[in-house]
């Protein structure tokens, strides 16, 4: 087994992992948009300035999506992932508008052994993204499992 692949036993409490950077161009907000939230301020420039958000705005849930894109590089799809239970938190605190690069870090809180999966560990995590002027646009917190080192070797 690689060296370079993260188990359980790799995150511990205070590790971080840095996200990002992701450039937001306008035509991704709009092309999300028309797929999975055809509101007029993710659509439309005008309409976006027009709304509280001040400019053609990327949704949400696009913002959850490109953060989970940049957790995946980071280090999910160098891991030993098992997937993950749920999302405790998503906050998405200020908008993220088209021209905007975003980046952030996941910090690890805590992490333990399940007791009802012998060989995989729980992690929880904190995720925080920011835009360019270091303005907190998303926070999240879930938990995700892994698969333990000596449990990977022994299915290898």
């Amino acid at each position: 087994m690689s060296d370079l692949i993260l188990a359980y036993e790799d995150f511990h409490p205070g590790r971080r992992f840095m996200l990002g950077p992701k450039a937001v161009p306008a035509e991704e907000i709009i092309e999300f948009a028309r797929e999975f939230d055809p509101q007029p301020m993710h659509l439309d420039e005008a309409a976006g300035r027009a709304s509280i958000l001040g400019g053609l705005a990327a949704s949400g849930w696009h913002t959850s999506a490109m953060f989970m894109r940049m957790m995946t590089d980071s280090y999910l799809l160098a891991s030993l992932s098992e997937g993950a239970p749920g999302i405790d938190i998503m906050e998405w605190r200020r908008p993220v508008l088209a021209g905007d690069t975003i980046s952030g870090h996941s910090t690890v809180l805590e992490a333990r052994p399940m007791r009802s999966r012998p060989g995989i560990g729980i992690v929880k995590f904190r995720h925080e993204v920011e835009n360019q002027r270091g303005e907190l646009v998303c926070v999240s917190e879930n938990s995700i499992m892994f698969r333990m080192r000596q449990q990977a070797e022994t299915r290898i």
